[in-house]
């Protein structure tokens, strides 16, 4: 009886345990998958994070890693919901992506609360490693310090001392005008004014009017997407650059977005992104694969993602375990080094800081083919671009 009694419970100690390697690692990508962020991140992110859990070989600590993803549609609370609904009912172990700060802010809070590791590769705000900052909470891909240190510092030195800003009114949007404005007033310039548009704007007409009367150099855009698109395209017919008294500033502005703009009205800008897919031959190699899966080559959101992805996976190889205490200690502490990132580190507050770039977008005559857009003015370092963990004021740095 005694020899019956221990097989069974090794027969079910063998059950538990085939059962538990058989429960995937799951990944949420909750993002914006049909507005004005659809092409800045969307189903291409997730395209990005397959890839990477192919990459790594479909499976962790003997477990297969499964993607899952919604579209969150730019509402924090249905972003919430989705995310609660993930942690609480379908055994989701992180989130990604997170395009819109508001939406990144909530969720990051939600996290902290179900002490779980989200990794935003899509929202900008430094609010997110700042006073939000959480134990469990990673910013991956850009913030609003390194656009500024990027494209505004940039233009100041090359004459561009006043600026007028064309801000998205909530949380991303003040946080890449606050971040700029600060930035180009430490170099001497001087901010004439702003002001605020609602975010999925079709009508900027008044907005253009108001920083053309300014008479600032640069008119600062400090919106993202198909609102940042719309704004370059009505001021061209606005005639704002025209005789070279004003240009515009494109704060955030990516590889998607030139694409869908093109090269006649992009030409010129000045941007700042973390990835350029004809950096070198792995970037080549890792967009070329990407391309034929999304149709496109990858931005930096989403070139983040796949990073992001990755780096979560080898955390928990190396944690030997998903708990999120032991996870989130391992991305603190190991190195980035992937197609995305060299040498990248994570701060205390959960910023990973790594190079950013300067680019000029080229003109139609100098592009040799398509997705050919970019010629690089300058690297920025990754101590330079971001804020150091003290700088931020996270509580988690002291």
């Amino acid at each position: 009886m005694r020899m019956t009694r221990l097989a069974i419970g090794a027969i079910a100690l063998l059950g538990s345990t085939s059962v538990f390697a058989q429960t995937p690692v799951k990944i949420g990508i909750l993002n914006d998958q049909s507005g004005v962020y659809a092409d800045f991140g969307g189903k291409s992110s997730v395209e990005a994070a397959k890839m990477a859990v192919e990459d790594f070989g479909g499976k962790v600590l003997d477990r297969p890693v499964e993607i899952v993803s919604a579209d969150h549609q730019n509402k924090p609370d249905i972003a919430t919901a989705i995310a609660r609904r993930w942690y609480d009912v379908d055994g989701v172990d992180a989130i990604m992506e997170l395009t819109t700060s508001s939406v990144a802010l909530a969720v990051q809070d939600l996290s902290k609360e179900k002490k779980k590791i989200d990794i935003v590769t899509g929202a900008a705000s430094t609010a997110l490693t700042q006073k939000n900052c959480s134990p469990y909470g990673f910013h991956w891909a850009y913030d609003t310090h390194a656009l500024a240190v990027g494209t505004g510092g940039a233009l100041v030195e090359n004459g561009g001392d006043t600026w007028f800003f064309l801000t998205a009114d909530y949380a991303f949007g003040y946080a890449l005008e606050a971040d700029t404005a600060k930035y180009v007033m430490s170099k001497g310039g001087k901010v004439l004014g702003s002001v605020r548009h609602p975010l999925n704007s079709s009508d900027f007409s008044s907005f253009i009017l108001q920083a053309q009367a300014s008479g600032a150099k640069v008119i600062g855009l400090a919106d993202a997407g198909l609102d940042t698109s719309n704004a370059i395209k009505q001021s061209a017919e606005f005639g704002v650059t025209q005789g070279g008294k004003q240009r515009l500033a494109a704060l955030l502005f990516t590889m998607s977005e030139v694409h869908g703009l093109g090269l006649k009205a992009a030409q010129g800008l000045v941007l700042t992104e973390g990835y350029y897919w004809d950096q070198n031959d792995e970037t080549r190699a890792f967009s070329k694969r990407f391309m034929a899966r999304a149709g496109r080559m990858p931005n930096m959101v989403q070139a983040g993602v796949y990073s992001a992805v990755l780096q979560y996976l080898k955390a928990v190889k190396a944690a030997g375990t998903t708990d999120t205490e032991a996870v989130a200690k391992k991305l603190h502490e190991m190195p980035v080094d992937d197609s995305f990132a060299h040498h990248g580190k994570v701060l205390a507050n959960g910023s990973m800081v790594h190079d950013m770039y300067l680019f000029q977008v080229k003109t139609p005559a100098e592009s040799k083919g398509p997705w050919d857009y970019y010629k690089q003015l300058a690297t920025i370092p990754g101590d330079a671009a971001f804020e150091t963990a003290k700088e931020s004021g996270c509580p988690l740095a002291n």
